[in-house]
């Protein structure tokens, strides 16, 4: 890997085009595959009921979401409906969007019903522990195992990998505006901030060591756009560090939010089309603005662009072989139908 730094921009580095490690075989066509949750990851079908129909919108506004007001009873059957992978102790998922992994007394969590979810798949005693996970707002693959010293193994390599910055998780995203290098680093030291009752992430320039000390924390991803349309871009992210909301903010910070942000995207204001930054501290959470050009494409209005979920997914993640020099395990999650219907809309493909 060779690092080229291109350009600074509001204390934050940005290096590229230069990463050598994505995943080949990824392209460009007119219209997405069929994807949904619940089925083997690298055959992209649709359940049956969720095939986009009559018109561009289909049967629903944001197919693959879950329904609310979810008892307990349906979310483990929606969460053994989408295990996408199981090998010995270890069982994929592919998460839908919003669900939160983890929360407060009470409140239903993917964690919350792990103990109904390891009886409904036939595990006994052997109850499953979260290894690996997407984020609530964000969809994709979450990794379980029931046995503790395979999920003490794993969580070991993903340390390991994230110190000797290997990543191991790629993130697929849309976002509202194109970077301007097509392949790079996105550099920024972040910290939480309690906003308005709201905690929120935020970067911080030029840190202190006594900034560290307090909360603030150095983050890096890498980046790469796979294809570009309507203002859109359909983009690789991959995380080498763990943040709160790291890749929404470090795309903002490329003036490119993620399409269906509506904590972050306010940070990115447009005078006479030209964009920048407004400060973080200031400018509160609010639903995403998309232009009239794009809704069109979208086939949405305004009202239904401010429901539109984050279009962040945990696409694919590596794990150790069973020896030192085996090839590193694959797991691929499919996007969620809303995805893809977005990429249709835009005239992109992910392959």
């Amino acid at each position: 890997m060779r690092t080229v730094l291109t350009r600074e921009m509001d204390g934050r580095r940005v290096l590229g085009p230069i990463w050598s490690g994505w995943r080949r075989g990824l392209a460009v066509s007119t219209a997405p595959e069929d994807a949904g949750f619940g089925i083997e990851a690298r055959h992209h079908r649709q359940p049956r009921g969720s095939r986009l129909r009559s018109g561009p919108l289909g049967d629903q506004l944001f197919p693959g979401l879950l329904p609310k007001n979810l008892s307990r009873e349906e979310l483990v059957d929606a969460l053994r409906a989408a295990v996408v992978d199981r090998k010995g102790p270890l069982v994929t998922l592919n998460k839908p969007q919003g669900l939160p992994v983890t929360g407060k007394s009470g409140e239903l969590t993917l964690l919350s019903v792990l103990p109904e979810l390891s009886q409904s798949l036939g595990l006994g005693e052997q109850e499953l522990q979260v290894v690996r996970a997407s984020g609530k707002e964000s969809s994709g693959l979450v990794l379980l195992s029931s046995c503790p010293q395979t999920a003490s193994r794993l969580q070991k390599f993903f340390t390991h990998s994230q110190r000797a910055q290997r990543p191991t998780a790629t993130y697929c995203a849309v976002t509202n505006g194109i970077p301007t290098a097509s392949e790079g680093k996105i550099q920024a030291a972040l910290k939480l901030e309690h906003i308005d009752g709201v905690n929120l992430t935020v970067p911080v320039k030029a840190p202190s060591r006594k900034d560290i000390l307090h909360g603030v924390k150095k983050t890096l991803s890498h980046f790469r756009v796979v294809a570009t349309g309507s203002g859109c871009a359909l983009v690789q992210l991959q995380p080498l560090t763990v943040f709160s909301s790291q890749l929404q903010v470090h795309m903002v910070l490329q003036l490119c939010p993620v399409l269906g942000d509506h904590t972050y995207s306010a940070r990115v204001g447009t005078v006479l089309g030209q964009r920048f930054l407004l400060p973080a501290e200031s400018t509160k959470p609010q639903r995403q603005v998309l232009d009239e050009a794009l809704l069109r494409r979208l086939h949405l209005t305004p009202s239904q662009a401010a429901q539109l979920p984050l279009h962040l997914h945990l696409h694919r993640l590596l794990l150790p072989g069973t020896r030192a020099r085996d090839t590193p395990i694959e797991l691929l999650a499919p996007l969620p139908p809303y995805f893809s219907r977005t990429l249709q809309c835009l005239g992109l493909r992910l392959q």
